[in-house]
């Protein structure tokens, strides 16, 4: 066995948001509440320390007083450049031997992610891990270990910008996660998403509220 990776954590918001109109899918607002602050508060207890990744005038999060970090590859070069953000910044956070990646447009995350991924690669047979659920990877939640970095700098700037493309060429645990009552990494790109994340959100009360307990 090797030794339990200690874990902090990126927060991925540095993208466009096309299919949302524009703007930062992360600050809409969903059952009362920015979905942003609903992924911290399932994204910050599972890690030891909690980065944003966003690009452009990072004042506009100052409300949920995170640390932010900008993509260091230009152009908006996809969530791996996100991903690689948070390598560089957990690199400066002691002890850290893994960073966790969350996407921002996902209110529903699981709150065993880490947990699960860390087993998953405790055995020293995978280098990384990622979620799936549904008959479907995630590969944006994983567990990237800071020894991997400079390898996915060189990647992204050769042009890389696939994340299976990368992982792929890394022995990658798939961790499933069940998709009922509710998809847990159900997100939120369009507006008529927003309106499901509505109806999700209410199930997913019920569901709390009439478990035993």
């Amino acid at each position: 066995m090797t030794p339990p990776p200690t874990v902090a954590g990126v927060l991925l918001a540095g993208g466009l948001s096309r299919r949302m109109g524009g703007g930062d899918k992360s600050l809409r607002v969903l059952a009362g509440l920015p979905i942003l602050a609903r992924v911290i508060a399932r994204a910050r207890p599972q890690v030891t320390a909690l980065v944003l990744n966003a690009n452009g005038d990072p004042a506009r999060f100052h409300e949920f007083g995170l640390p932010v970090v900008a993509d260091s590859i230009p152009d908006f070069a996809g969530p791996l450049a996100g991903v690689l953000a948070g390598l560089d910044w957990a690199a400066g956070v002691a002890g850290t031997t893994h960073l966790a990646s969350f996407a921002t447009d996902t209110p529903f995350l699981p709150v065993d992610l880490v947990a699960r991924l860390t087993a998953a690669v405790s055995d020293g047979k995978y280098d990384l891990a990622c979620a799936a659920s549904n008959g479907r990877t995630h590969p944006v939640f994983g567990l990237w270990p800071l020894a991997l970095c400079e390898d996915l700098r060189a990647s992204l700037r050769s042009g890389m910008r696939k994340v299976d493309q990368w992982t792929a060429r890394h022995r990658l645990a798939v961790v499933e996660f069940p998709a009922q009552p509710y998809d847990p990494f159900f997100n939120t790109n369009t507006p008529e998403d927003l309106n499901e994340g509505e109806r999700v959100s209410r199930a997913a009360d019920a569901t709390r509220r009439a478990a035993p307990g």
